[in-house]
């Protein structure tokens, strides 16, 4: 008997849904050995990240200029844009009307641009980063006044 490809993923198959971590087989001269689990995933795998609350990352912003107004934070790490290309209009100036699907800028994570929307309507009040800064997550990006 000789071990096919189909074979072997089913035996692979079978490896995973099963609580054990190690098979050996072996048929007429054919030797099989395949592993999963701690040891060698402790290999493969990275350590586990220490445990921290995403507000410990953001840095603790200036007080607002005025009461009432709302924060918009940042939803990722990464470098803030608020403008689409160089050289291009800012998506929002102080003085501008938003709604909670504004568009206000880029965060640029890991060549990967991901758009921030305002999430409050109202008028930018307050920005509080520059354009191209690096942004942490949770850290203010602009305060908005809210419409009355």
């Amino acid at each position: 008997m000789t071990l096919t490809a189909k074979d072997v993923a089913e035996i692979l198959r079978i490896l995973e849904e099963s609580s054990f971590d190690e098979l050996s087989l072996e048929m007429d001269g054919v030797k099989l050995k395949l592993q999963r689990g701690s040891a060698v995933r402790q290999a493969l795998d990275p350590p586990p990240a220490p445990s921290f609350s995403p507000d410990s990352l953001a840095p603790t912003p200036e007080p607002p200029s005025e009461s009432g107004l709302l924060d918009v934070p940042s939803p990722l790490l990464g470098i803030f844009y608020l403008a689409p290309k160089p050289g291009e209009p800012p998506f929002v100036e102080l003085g501008s009307k938003v709604t909670e699907d504004t568009l206000i800028g880029i965060i640029e994570v890991m060549k990967l641009m991901n758009t921030v929307r305002s999430g409050v309507k109202g008028e930018v009040a307050e920005i509080l980063v520059k354009n191209g800064a690096s942004v942490e997550y949770g850290e203010i990006l602009m305060r908005v006044r809210p419409e009355a």
